[in-house]
């Protein structure tokens, strides 16, 4: 289980395959110098609500990963999780889609 850490104060935990995915999304965002919102769905042990965080290229961020092996990518996955980002609604966690039959992605 990963963390992801926002400036210094806001920590949420994510599997780590998860974490992966979601670091590239943001970072090919931010990298574009765009800026918009992540939000995720609480644990039910903190009340099952959710939380958002406006993300800007200037924001700290850290990804913390539990494993030491990078977890393979699905392009399929990445694919949807930045449409979302490019959404209105901004960033949100969607199922992981079947990975395609492509090789694993490269990311630029």
């Amino acid at each position: 289980m990963g963390k992801f850490i926002y400036e210094g104060s806001v920590t949420v935990d994510f599997d780590d395959r998860v974490l992966a995915h979601v670091q590239i999304v943001i970072g090919q965002k931010l990298r574009r110098g765009e800026a918009f919102h992540f939000t995720w769905r609480e644990d039910p042990s903190l009340g099952d609500g959710r939380t958002s965080v406006w993300l800007h290229p200037s924001a700290s961020l850290v990804y913390k990963y539990f494993g030491s092996r990078q977890p393979s990518l699905n392009r399929a996955w990445l694919e949807a999780l930045t449409y979302t980002a490019n959404s209105t609604g901004g960033l949100h966690i969607v199922p992981e889609p079947p990975e395609s039959s492509a090789s694993e992605p490269t990311v630029d």
